[in-house]
This record gives structure tokens, sequence and C-alpha cells, in this order.
């Protein structure tokens, strides 16, 4: 693999409300459009490994793709493309007032169930790469 791993840390369970963002139609659309894929219902949650706190920072801090709400009182929220295994994915980056993780945890989203098709369960490892 040619991309340069960026990200590594431990799948978590999450809160169970990504599905809803994932969906509203502005994000799949906006998602194709700029990632090439609609999202599948959900994110992937990943709590990161102290060595990549510094490399989340530096991430939580460049521009991305911007998904833009079409209602300004909705967040919007920045994507960031990774591949994770083969599968192309993003790193989702909501506004700051609408984050429900702390800093350690990264939320990844891809057109498919990525538990299910990397057959992942909560303490399994995963690295992200990042795309150009």
């Amino acid at each position: 693999m040619t991309n340069k791993k960026v990200l590594e840390g431990t799948v978590v369970s999450g809160a169970r409300e990504a599905a809803f963002f994932t969906q509203l139609d502005w994000v799949s659309a906006q998602c194709e459009e700029k990632l090439g894929f609609r999202p599948y219902p959900g994110t992937l949650n990943i709590e990161m490994l102290p060595e990549s706190l510094s490399v989340i920072a530096s991430i939580q801090k460049e521009k991305g793709l911007e998904l833009v709400s079409p209602d300004p009182a909705f967040c919007s929220a920045r994507v960031i493309p990774v591949l994770i295994k083969e599968i192309q994915a993003a790193i989702i980056l909501p506004e700051e007032k609408v984050r429900i993780h702390g800093r350690n945890i990264i939320e990844a989203i891809a057109p498919v169930n990525l538990r299910r098709t990397l057959n992942l369960n909560d303490g399994d490892t995963v690295c992200l790469y990042r795309l150009p």
C-alpha cells in the first residue's frame, strides 16, 4: 500500500446517533459528490492510541472537504478521505458544538458497514491510511 498510515486505534461502541446524520439527504448527496460514495447509515468509532493523538490534533485543524448544511441552524461537518484496509472511507469531523465524543475518538464513514464487512469487534485494532 502506497498511502501513508496516519492513525491507529481500537474499535469502540458509539452513541448510536450517527445514522440519522449520515442519512440526511444533503449529507448523503455531498458525500457522493465529494467522496464518491453515499455513506452507510452510521459510523465506525475508533479510539486512537496515545501516539496518534498529535496526528488527530493536526487533522482536526485541516480544512478537509466540507459538508455544508442547507439550513444554517443545523451543523455542518468536514471529512478527510482515508482507506481502512482496502475500503474507501472518511473521517468525519463534526462542528465542535455538536461533538459527542472525546478528542481521542474519531468517527469514520464508508459506503459499507465497516464492522460487518471487515469483521470488526470492540477492541480490534484498525489502521487508517490517508488518501491524497
